[in-house]
């Protein structure tokens, strides 16, 4: 059902850009074989996240007393929310102007990742930024569902945010698409911050 509303919304909004990347396309199919889990699909192993040390360090049993079920699936069992059902997408949608100011931080440990006029609109379903604030964001190598993606995880938790992808030709300052999943953050306006331009080895 949810497959199919989204090519609906697809086909009734001709002039918006969906984003082609193999990230988008995964979470279509996956979602669609999944019956017992219609909202989620796993990523990379969860072997590669525990052999990796974060500052921030809890154990399962802590982590699930602190965040909610679909936070957990997502920030540590690397899953992924389904395109199009995202509180902080559905608020572009609506044109709201939260999230003009301010920062956006990791749901699991609080560590500002990325600042607001660091988000753009890219059409592909998930929160979207062009780049993150320096340090904040780890990039991991992920081989799952037959392919190769770049994960990218919290630098201070380990927290699974989502993927980056990149030179899909979107006008933004670094050609690079944060596709972030909308419960793996949270807004925060009373943190001030800008994006900075600096060079990036590619």
């Amino acid at each position: 059902m949810l497959v199919r509303r989204a090519w609906t919304a697809v086909r009734n909004r001709p002039n918006t850009v969906i984003a082609a990347s193999t990230g988008a396309v995964a979470a279509l199919y996956f979602a669609s074989q999944s019956a017992s889990h219609p909202r989620f699909f796993g990523t990379s192993t969860l072997a590669a996240r525990s052999a990796m040390q974060y500052p921030v360090s809890k154990s399962d049993s802590e982590w699930r007393a602190q965040l909610t079920p679909q936070q957990f699936k997502i920030l540590r069992e690397k899953g992924t929310e389904m395109a199009g059902t995202g509180f902080g997408f559905l608020l572009t949608l609506l044109g709201s102007p939260l999230g003009e100011q301010g920062v956006y931080e990791c749901a699991g440990c609080g560590t500002p990742l990325y600042t607001a006029d660091m988000k753009f609109k890219s059409g592909c379903g998930w929160p979207a930024f062009f780049d993150a604030i320096p340090g904040a964001i780890t990039e991991i190598t992920d081989r799952s569902w037959g392919m190769e993606r770049t994960e990218i995880v919290c630098s201070n938790c380990g927290g699974h945010q989502g993927h980056v992808f990149r030179n899909e030709g979107f006008p933004n300052p670094t050609s690079d698409r944060h596709c972030v999943n909308s419960v793996s953050i949270r807004y925060n306006p009373d943190k001030q911050a800008k994006w900075e331009k600096y060079s990036k080895a590619k």
